[in-house]
């Protein structure tokens, strides 16, 4: 007798830079603007930008800008402005994303979209990518906080009536990670950039979705409620 196919419960995705390759626009569009207001972006501002809300980076540019700031709120609108430009302009999946999409689709695994952008940049997203792949999607102004805060995934699972533990969360940044680890979750770490992520059971590294498939994510789930 065949046993029956084992599956994690929901699988829980990041957008920017795990499933489209927009995380480079978020940091285009933030240097382009903190070069306009007089600041090279660098090293040091990696962890303020990548995987961050507008709110967040848009805060620590006021910061480092000090007295020549024009303030958070209006910086905010400004990134938000050159980020939405461009994510209107080039939504690409990252290789990997629709196939495992459609596996997930053809096993019958439900899915979220844990976003950390403002929703009008989800809604575009989604215009591209498809709203149907998706049970529930979250952006920024549907928790009260948002990552690395475990928030945004606990309410992903709660909106599913899933335990996060046995849910997986693919991410692409530290600052997923981390709220996705926080919350229990499973975490698939593919990185869209060279930094340096969380190690911790319950995180597994990959370089790319191509190389993640349905058992892979269901051994993710098993191993994490052991």
């Amino acid at each position: 007798m065949t046993s029956p196919l084992q599956k994690p419960a929901a699988v829980l995705f990041d957008m920017d830079g795990t499933l489209v390759d927009t995380e480079h626009l978020w940091w285009e569009a933030t240097s382009e603007i903190a070069a306009e207001l007089g600041h090279q972006l660098g090293e040091s501002d990696v962890p303020e930008v990548l995987g961050r809300a507008v709110e967040h980076t848009a805060a620590h540019l006021a910061a480092v800008l000090g007295d020549s700031s024009p303030g958070a709120a209006v910086i905010g609108e400004r990134l938000n402005a050159a980020f939405t430009v461009r994510v209107a302009a080039r939504v690409v999946p990252r290789p990997g994303a629709l196939a495992l999409l459609e596996q997930l689709r053809a096993a019958a695994v439900p899915t979220a979209l844990v976003s950390a952008s403002p929703r009008q940049v989800v809604d575009l997203v989604l215009t591209h990518l498809g709203r149907d792949w998706f049970a529930v999607t979250l952006a920024a102004e549907d928790t009260e906080v948002t990552k690395p805060d475990p928030a945004p995934y606990l309410a992903a699972a709660a909106r599913l009536g899933l335990d996060p533990a046995a849910c997986v969360a693919v991410e692409d940044t530290p600052t997923g990670v981390t709220s996705a680890h926080a919350a229990g979750c499973a975490v698939l770490a593919v990185p869209s950039s060279d930094v340096a992520m969380p190690s911790a059971p319950g995180i597994t590294l990959l370089s790319s979705l191509t190389e993640a498939d349905l058992p892979l994510l269901a051994a993710l789930t098993s191993r994490n409620a052991e």
